[in-house]
């Protein structure tokens, strides 16, 4: 770390601009991390999950192509005229031409005639970064055709609110940052109580944070899946993880300056005292985060290895620009603050550590028995439904879209939990299947409402009327948009038949079926408990109309599926990152005693935070659960960001413990690290707790605020309290064995 230090601070000025230039090149080079990040859950779904194989069976219904979109017609003012219905069949006709897309299907009218709805299929993903691009031609090409006055025409679906979220996701993640710049320099300011020092602190990472995004979204070309929470957590865990190693390295800076160095020996040595730390510190979340690899959730798959480029980039720039920009500015980084040689003084942590010294036993079990009756709480946890992407984001055109869908077809139509079933033989021959299918659905008590075949747009269709109709004109994927000359059959029926295309596939085997549910919306956290019932009741009446397979579909069954993988990583994972992270705190504490209190200091700190969290959004905000990712997420965090402060704290005391007594060592190194811990604590906090205010949904809106909560919890209590009194009460047996644990000092 020397030689590290030594090098930066030589190299200074070709260090900064190497710097400037990287992250130039990055921005410049490589695409945006807001456009390629998926916000859709289910996405990231593993290939077991049920809702896939539910997806799988309904492939021969959808049109071919990876996303689709909604092409929604209404009138306001009364029935659809003939004008709209020719203006609408020459959008669809236009959108047939803009590039990616690969079918429109008609899906006809509503019931009440005031509404009409077609379906877009395109060849592109909605996580592709020409998404927004796609979008944008389409809306142009509604726009573009010259619509009568009063018909009001959106795009709405998959890929249209996919891209929509992403803006108002692009626009929430700049508000993160700007608050995060904002609120980390005003703590920095107090902390350091001079002008330039803030700022030489939060440039590295700033800069880390401007070049490690692109260089994710670079690696999502090559098959690393991004969602939107990966794109939040970045956001914060590199300012936060980047603020504390600023604070860690410069403060020890200013510590040795007013030791008597000159300024850029005391950057050398601070780097040399604190950059193992850093390090350690560093390699303690890039271990965690690597860890989520073995994940068979995509999102903690893809999670790990973009969050761990953001810390790698992180590491390296408070471990080399970091110090020739302290070089550079020398004693002015501190001004007007004047850093003369002298005694360090204690401050309040002196006399904090000098209390917990004396009664360590009392402040240990003050202490087990606050953490332990909040954890006490963690056992109500209930896991919530995820929100994902249903609809648009207040004020879009989604948004319009999706209202009009709800006020006009079956409230099944917009966000439906669809059930489909495959049959063995064409249903064209038998549609009596289908009323005995709809029939068991409907007195299943699960389904709430149920459209089929028989009941399309809300219109009733007996088997006989259906069958003789197919009869005459065949499947309906097969019809051309408008009936042909001489066909002895009226527009609307004819309609209304295409539109049975979107509930029996062409080969007449499979049907699907939209449903609403009685456990109320498909997001919630009752409609996820209640998928187990869903499945059973889809499975129970396929069986009795002769289906030889079935499947659910919709954001219920995907939520309960990506729950269930939640749960499944965080108990095979959480052991795995355990002893990683002890055997990491083994080497860099020389000790086999430490780490395994150290690793089960952080253990508590996860369930009280998780029993914290349970008690606010729970027991006082009434919310049906927490979302599922947030365990999990929040026990990497807390672990992995919990042991940076681990290891400054107990390198300090073990620097200090080979020259004084251990419980003076404690003293004296809890005075010179419990302003920097306190201060990175606050920090990380802070940008936590302003992702979770500014995100634009429920799930940035818990994990944030958590988080932050917890980073609070371990840095106040947990880190300067609880874990001193435990090396205090242990003696010199915290450092077995190495010398150090025969080492006798005199008092």
């Amino acid at each position: 770390m020397g030689v590290l230090g030594r090098f930066a601070v030589r190299f200074r000025y070709p260090m900064i601009i190497a710097w400037l230039v990287i992250t130039l090149v990055c921005i410049k080079a490589f695409p945006s991390l807001g456009r390629v990040a998926d916000s859709d859950t289910s996405n990231f779904l593993p290939s077991s999950a049920p809702s896939l194989h539910a997806a799988d069976l309904a492939a021969p219904l959808l049109p071919v192509g990876k996303t689709s979109a909604t092409l929604v017609a209404v009138r306001n003012d009364g029935p659809l005229t003939a004008a709209d219905e020719a203006a609408l069949l020459a959008t669809e006709n236009a959108l047939k031409g803009v590039a990616h897309v690969t079918d429109v299907r008609d899906q006809g009218d509503s019931k009440d005639n005031q509404a009409h709805k077609a379906q877009i299929a395109l060849d592109i993903l909605s996580s592709n970064p020409a998404a927004d691009a796609v979008v944008k031609n389409l809306r142009a090409a509604v726009s573009a055709q010259a619509l009568p006055a009063g018909l009001h025409v959106y795009l709405t679906g998959p890929i249209a609110i996919n891209v929509d979220n992403q803006q108002a996701s692009r626009q929430a993640q700049r508000l993160t940052q700007a608050f995060s710049y904002l609120a980390i320099l005003v703590m920095l300011f107090v902390v350091y109580r001079s002008l330039l020092a803030p700022l030489l602190t939060l440039l590295p990472a700033g800069l880390a944070l401007a070049a490690s995004g692109p260089i994710i979204a670079e690696a999502s070309t090559a098959g690393l899946q991004v969602s939107s929470v990966t794109q939040i957590i970045l956001t914060v865990l590199v300012l936060g993880a980047g603020t504390d190693y600023g604070l860690f390295l410069t403060l020890r800076a200013r510590e040795e300056l007013q030791r008597g160095l000159e300024p850029k020996d005391a950057v050398v040595r601070a780097v040399e005292r604190v950059g193992e730390s850093i390090t350690f510190s560093a390699g303690t979340v890039i271990g965690a985060l690597l860890c989520l690899l073995l994940a068979t959730f995509g999102i903690y798959k893809a999670l790990g290895p973009g969050l761990a480029i953001g810390i790698a980039m992180t590491l390296l720039a408070a471990l080399t620009l970091l110090p020739a920009l302290l070089a550079v500015a020398g004693r002015v980084a501190f001004w007007p603050t004047k850093v003369t040689p002298g005694e360090v003084r204690a401050g309040a942590w002196g006399k904090i550590s000098s209390a917990i010294v004396a009664q360590p036993l009392i402040t240990l079990i003050i202490g087990l028995v606050f953490f332990g009756g909040l954890a006490t709480f963690a056992t109500g946890y209930q896991p919530a439904g995820f929100s994902g992407t249903t609809t648009g984001p207040s004020g879009s055109d989604s948004a319009s879209g999706t209202a009009a869908l709800n006020a006009h077809f079956p409230s099944a139509v917009a966000n439906p939990t669809t059930v489909v079933m495959r049959f063995p033989a064409s249903v064209w021959t038998n549609l009596t299947a289908i009323q005995q299918a709809q029939q068991s659905l409907s007195a299943s008590g699960q389904f709430a409402s149920v459209t089929s075949a028989l009941n399309p747009n809300g219109i009733i269709v007996q088997p006989a009327q259906l069958a003789k109709i197919y009869a005459y004109l065949g499947p309906p994927q097969l019809l051309p948009a408008q009936p042909p000359a001489g066909l002895n059959i009226p527009a609307q029926y004819y309609r209304l038949y295409r539109a049975e295309a979107q509930f029996i596939s062409a080969d007449g085997r499979t049907v699907q079926f939209y449903t609403t549910l009685t456990a109320g919306d498909p997001t919630g956290t009752t409609a996820l408990n209640a998928v187990p019932a869903i499945r059973r009741a889809a499975t129970q009446a396929a069986q009795a109309a002769g289906a030889s397979d079935s499947g659910v579909l919709g954001r219920a069954a995907s939520s309960y599926d990506v729950s269930h993988a939640s749960d499944s990583d965080l108990m095979r994972i959480v052991p795995i990152v355990l002893v990683l992270i002890a055997l990491l705190l083994a080497v860099v504490m020389r000790s086999l005693v430490a780490p395994l209190y150290l690793v089960v200091s952080v253990a508590l700190s996860f369930f009280t935070s998780l029993g914290l969290a349970v008690l606010i959004f729970q027991k006082i905000g009434n919310a049906g659960g927490l979302n599922f990712v947030l365990p999990f997420l929040m026990f990497i965090f807390l672990m992995a960001l919990g042991e940076d402060y681990n290891i400054l704290v107990m390198s300090r005391i073990r620097e200090e413990a080979h020259q004084r007594p251990l419980r003076e060592a404690v003293a004296v190194a809890l005075n010179a690290t419990g302003t920097t811990v306190t201060s990175a604590g606050l920090i990380l906090a802070s940008t936590f707790l302003i992702a979770g205010l500014a995100g634009n949904s429920d799930q940035i809106h818990q994990l944030g605020i958590s988080i932050g909560i917890g980073v609070l919890l371990d840095t106040f209590l947990v880190r300067t309290l609880l874990v001193p009194s435990v090396v205090a009460l242990l003696g010199r047996s915290n450092w077995w064995p190495s010398p150090l644990w025969r080492k006798k000092i005199a008092a």
